[in-house]
């Protein structure tokens, strides 16, 4: 009996058919030569004769190589060069570029070659190694800054948000409101038609914001899982860089993703246990940093819409968080008085320890204020409680904000802070007599000590040396970094004219019975819950925008209450230069200019 295991091999191969063998055989004949073979070899023959007398220089006149071609070439140059001629040959380059944008911008390459390309080979080393390389302090006129003020009927504004040219501002009543930013006036569009010139004058241009689109949620649905808003006072804002995405945290442990356009909800996240305090997004991407009293930091990627990890290591609430371009950020823990810079990517942090009293670095001028002119008593130092603001300056610098009235400077590499600027808004007066006790004749010693006032704003230009600072004295200080990033410099007050009239203005001395005397003309228009900055034009060559939002209580309580108004106020600050040249170029009612005048 046969079967397939007992049959030999040769007998397994199964046979081919006929029909396949032969199309198999006319394949073959197909392939052999006929009067098309001939035809191509024709065509060969004149292709090689072309490519050969293509080497002639006397044929004709040569075509000129394409910009692939070059590129083709340089990368076949590349190959046969080193490492070191290559670096050189990209530095030539380099060079050789830089000198084409300072030929197009109208210098002379041979006189001031040099010091323009030094300077521009220092800035863009420092900006890709994310370190400060502007100093704009010293170019912007704050005392002549234009304020605009614009609110809408709600209570009082926790945080703002800018994505020129839009404003989102979030309130404690549950409220989300979007806003359009005034433009610069166009010129009309010239027309054909000659037109006589109307005799009257031009409109002025438009200051105040325009509300464009408002959201308000609804405390009642507060056990309502499926509510697409939040249920308690918003508490942060947040706006991406691209004018996609806006993100919300309130205190109903909710972050809410929202369409820019139409402040419609896109995805409503969960995962924090408490309170959304802080938002951040990393310069330039999607990625977003929460702060929570839950004492963690998340990050999302909204790109994706969805969560990708926790970062743990605080012993309190998280009150604020930072970040630039790198994938780091920089937290601040309140009672825990430390400040963390968290390396994502690395997946490590580094603590910043404060909780120090400021008696080192005082500026000189304190002492004659609080002293009654003894200068060499030592002034009244008040210890550190809690941290609870944070604003990044580069990649390696930040500054913090904390209850007692300090403004940190700290670097990377240290961990301590390395200047200190001390009651940078000054002294609450004491209680009064009626307020601090019951008794017809209460004692003076139950009144207490004048106390400071907190830092509850903090902004910086990013890679600049420009730091504005709020508390409830309804002032926006500005501040600098020195030159040699040691110091931290006090520059003025917006729309308060110089550092000598503010300090006129707010000349603050000590009385008998340690009360303090103050100006009547020391502003009390609320508490500066948030701050904002941007820049106009290519580098802030058109000036700065600051925009503040304003409150009669702090964002995170309602323990004290300060006469202003809610809302929000947009300072424009212009360069010296552009208010100089409009200075000079002002016209008179004789019709001359200024500089004219000085001629005359």
């Amino acid at each position: 009996m046969s079967s397939f295991f007992t049959t030999p091999a040769s007998q397994k191969k199964r046979k081919r058919d006929d029909d396949t063998s032969a199309s198999f055989v006319k394949k073959k004949k197909s392939t052999a030569p006929g009067p098309k073979s001939s035809k191509s070899r024709k065509s060969q023959a004149a292709r090689d004769e072309s490519i050969s007398g293509s080497g002639s220089e006397d044929d004709g006149p040569r075509r000129k190589p394409s910009d692939e071609e070059q590129l083709i070439s340089s990368e076949s140059e590349s190959e046969d060069e080193t490492g070191a001629q290559r670096r050189l040959r990209l530095a030539e380059q380099y060079l050789e570029n830089i000198k084409g944008e300072t030929e197009t911008i109208g210098f002379d390459a041979e006189d001031v070659d040099r010091d323009l390309i030094a300077e521009r080979l220092k800035e863009d080393v420092a900006a890709t190694k994310g370190r400060l390389y502007r100093h704009i302090a010293s170019t912007l006129d704050f005392s002549a800054a234009s304020k605009a003020s614009f609110r809408a009927d709600t209570q009082t504004t926790t945080s703002i948000a800018v994505c020129p040219p839009y404003v989102y501002t979030v309130s404690k009543d549950i409220t989300l409101i979007k806003w359009e930013l005034p433009t610069p006036p166009q010129p009309p569009p010239p027309s054909k038609k000659k037109k006589k010139p109307s005799k009257k004058p031009p409109p002025p241009p438009r200051r105040r914001p325009i509300k464009l689109h408002y959201t308000r949620g609804n405390p009642r649905e507060s056990r309502n899982p499926k509510y697409e808003h939040h249920t308690a006072p918003i508490l942060a804002v947040a706006a991406s860089a691209d004018g996609k995405f806006v993100a919300t945290g309130g205190a109903d442990k909710r972050l809410i993703i929202w369409s820019a356009t139409d402040l419609k909800p896109l995805r409503i996240f969960t995962q924090h246990r408490d309170a959304v305090t802080g938002l951040a997004f990393r310069k330039g991407t999607n990625q977003l940093y929460s702060s929570s009293k839950d004492r963690t930091i998340k990050t999302w990627s909204l790109d994706e819409l969805g969560y990708l990890e926790t970062l743990f290591g605080h012993q309190d609430e998280v009150l604020d968080v930072a970040a630039l371009a790198l994938e780091r950020c920089v937290s601040v823990g309140a009672r825990d008085r430390t400040a963390r810079l968290w390396k994502v990517v690395e997946e490590s942090q580094l603590v910043f320890r404060g909780g120090g009293t400021s008696e080192k670095r005082r500026p000189e001028k304190h002492n004659n204020a609080t002293t009654n002119g003894d200068a060499t008593a030592p002034l009244k130092s008040y210890a550190e409680g809690s941290i609870d603001r944070v604003a990044m300056i580069d990649e390696e610098t930040f500054v913090t904000g904390s209850d007692n009235g300090g403004i940190s400077l700290w670097y990377m590499h240290k961990k301590k802070p390395v200047f200190t600027v001390p009651v940078a808004h000054g002294l609450d007066p004491p209680l009064k007599p009626e307020e601090a006790s019951a008794e017809e004749v209460p004692d003076l010693k139950a009144l207490g000590e004048p106390q400071p006032r907190w830092i509850t704003a903090l902004a910086t230009v990013s890679y600049a040396d420009l730091i504005l600072s709020g508390s409830w004295d309804g002032w926006v200080r500005i501040w600098k970094v020195s030159e040699d990033k040691k110091r931290i410099e006090e520059v003025g007050v917006l729309e308060q004219g110089t550092l000598e009239e503010t300090n006129r203005k707010n000349e603050v001395r000590e009385a008998d019975g340690g009360q303090i005397e103050r100006s009547t003309e020391m502003a009390s228009r609320g508490v500066i819950n948030d701050i904002e900055v941007f820049e106009k034009g290519e580098r802030g060559k058109d000036g700065l925008c600051v925009v503040v939002a304003m409150g009669k209580e702090h964002r995170l309580g309602r323990w004290k209450t300060h006469t202003g108004r809610n809302g929000a106020v947009i300072f424009d600050v212009s360069p010296k230069m552009a208010l100089e040249a409009a200075t000079n170029g002002e016209t008179h009612e004789d019709g001359n200019t200024n500089k004219e005048q000085s001629q005359a």
